[in-house]
């Protein structure tokens, strides 16, 4: 009998402790998403200059300056 008492003083505090460390994970997750979706985005802020024509050598090779 003392183990069931044992588990039933003990369960809400385990599952506590597991929803605690799923939630961690996920923000854990949600981070590292945005840190590469941060990194995705500053590549494409770059603008076109209006007064440039655009040329074959800028389309086949857009990272020259």
């Amino acid at each position: 009998m003392g183990i069931h008492y044992d588990y039933k003083s003990t369960k809400s505090a385990k599952l506590m402790e597991k929803q605690a460390k799923r939630e961690k994970k996920l923000a854990e997750k949600k981070a590292k998403r945005l840190a590469k979706e941060g990194v995705k985005k500053n590549n494409e802020d770059k603008v076109l200059d209006a007064s440039k024509p655009i040329t074959l050598d800028f389309l086949t090779n857009p990272n020259k300056e």
